[in-house]
């Protein structure tokens, strides 16, 4: 190295060894539990051992000795060694660590004594000078390697297994240690790939490994028991053995393609870039392979746990794809993916109930063939499953039938070629279906925790199904709830169109001579077409009545209905203080106040009192319809008055007061009552104004 790049490497490895010696002041310092003292204690020799290597390195660095950089590299492995132990030691000391759990974690510490023993065993040959003899240097970058793979390998694991609301405490921790493990995981890759170490690279690992002091310092001040909710989840524990057998495999291929490289003569190089292009690929191929993956799923859970699921982590995945918003088949698809993923099944399909509940049909289908037939509600088959509830495994039935009895499998079944588990979808006491999976990716057991598991799955998938078709009828019922209800608006505007149609067929035996009943006679046919022609409109269209609100002359519409009821022999009353117009549909607004006019005229006497009074009142149209009638009681009012099919008449269908009250608030109105029983009533409609100038700013402008 340059008289520069001693400098520099003196300068970061006087930092390391200034850092971690405060660390370790520190720690010594620091009481600890007695429960996390022999962690703290390993994690001391750990940093001590840090603070050896650097002190080695800063040496190396001042004097150039070649022993100094020998020790230094036989205290790397040895600071290596320390970090493994400490984390395999928070590993095995987590309050869950029971004896399954210590088990799944049994080839961590063979592993690493292989690992720190060949390296020691390289830096003793190489102390001793016998290295370049046995051709022992090329191997010391593949050890160091290994071990960097292994140490990211337990930083994973452990950071895995560490509890969520605990991550917080070792995070500055695993991000520290992680940071100095890929920078060494760079140095000596590139030393196995050219047979070299990079000497500029090696001078700053002082730098890099004082960088980590500080994080190492936060996560010591931030937990004091390190040992505290760790816990291994199958899930880490599957991610934590297809990292260690890839980097076992990389680790491996490099060895190989190493050889190739010095043993193969001209060719060595091209085979071994083809060696490594090779082998990258079929690294990629199995790791994207779904049945390479479900072998080492059930590897896990078999060898290394007592039991098979992780189910906080089933529940919550299987949950989650139910939750999935979507339609109804999307929703068959959740069902069948959701019990499908939690045994490696790669196909299935759902059979649901129909509407009738006559029969099963296949509703929804994943990787597998469609089935036309439909197997009854009331077969043998049917009534087996709903039952017993049994998770039916039909490889198990072609083989021990008997412990099946009463199972007679539809002829269907067997159309289905890779058919293996049948689950039954049970809510309460009823079957509303059935769930086919196809064969596993790999062989599986199926034991007591894998039925009870799909039994639980099967009635959670089944209430979900269940609330799906409830929703699904209740839109239904409220479509033809929509249907009804215009219905019934129109159909109480025909009876109003009869009842006046009615009414001038009565009078015209007596006035059929008289012209003015002729033209009045016309304009009530013609006016009861034009009706009948908006009524089969909105029947085409819709409840809302064709058109935009526009301004309507309030004044207008009274007194055409006023005159109207005096020619059908009643008097109404009127007295308009002010010609107001509001928005709206006219013919809308003529229906309401008419509606309550013929109200108030139905419940007053030929002797008692009609009146209509517009007016403005605080910047609204004011409208009062009163009468001297029979009124109504308070809690007519308040509790039927404006709900459909509530009516004081004895012939009435208690759709106008309820069809005049939406269409109010909708145009932003209100309708006030005030009535009394036996002293009659007053609706007062109060309608927003609709302002209209009657002259332009321009000639206001110009007469000035």
């Amino acid at each position: 190295m340059g008289t520069s790049t001693n400098s520099l490497a003196a300068l970061g490895f006087g930092l390391a060894a200034g850092g971690y010696g405060l660390l370790a002041i520190y720690l010594l310092g620091v009481g600890q539990s007695a429960r996390a003292g022999r962690v703290s204690a390993v994690m001391l020799v750990a940093v001590v051992a840090c603070s050896g290597w650097a002190v080695f390195g800063l040496l190396h660095a001042i004097s150039g000795n070649r022993l100094f950089s020998d020790a230094g590299n036989l205290a790397d492995v040895l600071r290596y060694a320390a970090w493994f132990a400490f984390v395999i030691l928070l590993l095995r000391s987590g309050d869950v660590a029971n004896g399954a759990v210590r088990a799944s974690r049994a080839y961590l510490v063979p592993v690493a004594i292989t690992i720190v023993g060949v390296g020691i065993a390289l830096q003793g040959a190489i102390l001793l000078g016998v290295s370049e003899i046995a051709g022992l240097n090329r191997l010391v970058p593949l050890q160091a390697l290994a071990a960097v793979v292994f140490g990211l390998l337990l930083l994973e694991q452990f950071f895995r297994s560490v509890a969520d609301d605990s991550r917080w405490n070792v995070k500055p921790f695993c991000l520290g240690l992680a940071g100095a493990f890929v920078y060494d995981l760079y140095l000596y890759s590139d030393a196995l790939l050219f047979n070299r170490i990079d000497e500029d690279a090696r001078s700053i690992r002082g730098f890099v490994a004082a960088s980590v002091v500080p994080l190492l310092a936060l996560s010591t001040t931030r937990s004091r028991d390190w040992a505290s909710k760790i816990r291994l989840s199958q899930r880490a524990a599957f991610h934590s053995a297809t990292l260690l057998i890839s980097g076992i495999y990389l680790l491996f291929m490099a060895g190989v393609g190493y050889y190739v490289r010095y043993f193969g003569g001209e060719w060595g190089r091209a085979l071994q870039i083809a060696l490594g292009f090779v082998a990258v690929m079929a690294l990629g191929v199995l790791a994207f392979s779904g049945s390479m993956r479900a072998k080492l799923r059930v590897l896990v859970g078999k060898h290394f746990f007592s039991y098979r699921y992780d189910y906080r982590e089933e529940w919550l995945k299987f949950t989650h794809t139910l939750a999935v918003q979507g339609s109804p088949q999307e929703m068959g698809q959740h069902v069948i993916r959701g019990l499908a993923d939690m045994l490696e099944s790669p196909a299935g399909s759902l059979w649901l109930r129909d509407a009738a509940k006559q029969s099963y049909t296949q509703a929804a289908r994943w990787n597998m063939a469609r089935v036309e037939a439909g197997e009854a509600t009331d077969s043998a088959f049917s009534k087996f499953l709903l039952d017993s509830g049994w998770v039916v495994n039909l490889e198990e039935y072609r083989c021990f039938a008997r412990r099946y009895e009463g199972l007679a499998l539809p002829d269907w079944v067997s159309e289905i070629p890779n058919a293996w588990l049948i689950v039954p979808l049970l809510v309460g006491n009823e079957m509303i279906g059935f769930v086919v999976l196809g064969s596993a990716r790999t062989p599986m057991e199926v034991n007591w925790e894998v039925n009870d598991l799909l039994k639980t799955a099967g009635r959670q998938a089944a209430s979900f199904l269940a609330q799906m078709q409830a929703t699904e009828a209740l839109l239904e019922v409220r479509k033809f709830d929509a249907f009804n209800r215009m219905s019934a608006f129109v159909v109480h505007d025909l009876k109003n169109i009869v009842t006046q149609l009615s009414l001038m067929l009565r009078n015209a035996e007596k006035h059929r001579a008289n012209p003015e009943f002729q033209q009045d006679m016309l304009m009530t046919v013609e006016h009861s077409v034009e009706r009948m022609r908006q009524l089969m409109l909105q029947l085409r269209e819709g409840a809302t009545p064709p058109g935009t609100p526009v301004g309507v002359d309030l004044a207008g519409i009274v007194d055409r209905i006023v005159k109207a009821k005096g020619a059908q022999g009643r008097t109404v009353d009127m007295e308009i203080k002010d010609n107001l117009t509001t928005r709206g549909h006219e013919d809308r607004l003529e229906r309401v106040i008419g509606h309550l006019v013929q109200n108030a005229l139905d419940a007053t006497d030929i002797a008692g009192r009609v009146w209509v009074k517009l007016n403005k009142q605080s910047g609204l149209a004011q409208l009062e319809v009163g009468d001297t009638g029979q009124g109504m009681s308070p809690e007519f009012v308040r509790e039927r008055l404006f709900k459909p099919f509530q009516t004081t008449k004895q012939a009435g269908m208690g759709i106008g007061a309820y069809e005049s009250f939406q269409y109010v608030q909708e145009l932003g109105g209100k309708i006030l009552v005030d009535s009394k029983e036996n002293a009659g009533t007053r609706v007062t409609l109060l309608l927003p104004l609709f302002e209209i100038s009657s002259q332009s700013d321009l000639r206001q402008r110009g007469a000035a």
